[in-house]
């Protein structure tokens, strides 16, 4: 028998309340607080997420329809779009991204010995920027075009289970490039890129920062070739050279040896050219590395169809960092249970069984495996029976 609470409250607390508490107080959340708590509304929002609920309006019928199971879920009060909307826009978002990137830092080690696809020890990054597409005249602060507004999310993933461990929300016009200046990786981890992130100044500082970088090069690169290693004709690999830059420009700005590999993709028959500075990987494993930069692309296509970030709760830049680092809060969340938990399925699957059973007063596992927990609610021992 089980009495204890609804998925919804089991889910929650799996985030410690006082590492919570402690960026409310950092960023005042509470200055102008009176009953609706910085938690409540976190709470509103991540069940938005879970639930993949469409507005404000929406939010709010869906938890009036089980007002008496609130207060148990953590809801003092019950929740008002009005006061929500207040909440996105006017309590400081940092407090939500402090959240995800502690639990981004709780969820990186379970995932540590996870497989990543490559005979290499050391941690592999992917970085890329989705454009998310705005209205223009909700949101005059995030033009880009003429008849357009957008934001970009750039993000920094950890290849081993897929965990982003950097996340910057900024308007669309700014170019993928600069959030190079942002980054402090370890030495020796490998950065893995497209080729709107050649820049060969930036490139050579994550060089001599120790860091392998393998990016894709542009067709019109001017290099002189200085040494080809022997190739497997049995490989997709089909060239590997040692090169120097020649442009004025790039040579000035990367004045020391590159690694180009020319790739064939079998199954498109596309021929890549990949850059990189690191001399020792055989050939093939450069190529392998990008082709696993997709899992980031695969992040950002499963966050936009099964979490709620294409459409937003309001229309401020505060409103919106918001409600995406509480979507990557719940991205994280569910990552974390799916390791604690020993749970096979994929976090889609995961997902959606969360999303129908919220409020089920069940153990979470019991979502998960054919066994049959029986439900019960107590009652005052001291209340009379209407039948006796």
């Amino acid at each position: 028998m089980y009495h204890g609470t609804s998925v919804f409250a089991q889910l929650m607390e799996h985030i410690p309340h006082y590492r919570f508490h402690r960026y409310v107080e950092r960023y005042q959340g509470h200055k102008w607080a009176q009953s609706f708590s910085c938690w409540e509304q976190f709470l509103a929002m991540a069940f938005a997420q879970l639930t993949a609920r469409r507005s404000l309006r929406d939010i709010e019928d869906s938890l009036a329809a089980q007002r008496h199971k609130l207060y148990h879920m953590g809801f003092g009060t019950p929740v008002k779009r009005a006061t929500l909307a207040k909440a996105n826009q006017n309590r400081d978002w940092h407090i939500y991204r402090d959240l995800a990137s502690y639990l981004i830092d709780v969820a990186r080690p379970l995932y540590a010995d996870d497989e990543l696809g490559v005979d290499l020890d050391q941690t592999v990054y992917a970085l890329d920027s989705t454009t998310i597409d705005l209205c223009l005249t909700l949101f005059p602060w995030a033009a880009f075009r003429d008849t357009k507004s957008g934001i970009k999310m750039h993000t920094l993933m950890d290849l081993r289970g897929s965990i982003p461990t950097f996340i910057e929300v900024t308007p669309a016009r700014v170019h993928d490039v600069n959030v190079l200046d942002r980054l402090v990786l370890e030495p020796g981890s490998f950065l893995i890129m497209d080729r709107a992130y050649l820049d060969f100044a930036r490139l050579y500082n994550l060089t001599l920062g120790a860091v392998f970088f393998v990016i894709r090069a542009k067709h019109n690169l001017r290099f002189r070739r200085l040494y080809s290693a022997p190739v497997d004709v049995s490989t997709t690999v089909q060239c590997d050279q040692r090169i120097v830059l020649t442009s004025y420009y790039s040579r000035r700005d990367y004045p020391v040896q590159l690694r180009r590999v020319r790739y064939r993709d079998a199954e498109t028959d596309r021929r890549l050219i990949f850059l990189t500075n690191n001399f020792f990987i055989p050939a093939q494993t450069v190529a392998d590395l990008y082709r696993h930069r997709w899992k980031v692309e695969l992040f950002f296509k499963w966050i936009k169809q099964h979490l709620h970030i294409k459409s937003f709760y309001g229309t401020s830049l505060n409103a919106i960092q918001t409600q995406i680092w509480i979507a990557i809060t719940v991205y994280v969340l569910v990552a974390i249970i799916k390791k604690r938990l020993g749970l096979s399925l994929s976090l889609y699957r995961i997902l959606q069984i969360f999303s129908v059973c919220l409020f089920e007063n069940v153990p979470i596992l019991q979502l998960f495996t054919n066994e049959d927990y029986k439900v019960t609610h107590q009652t005052n021992s001291n209340q009379l029976s209407f039948l006796e």
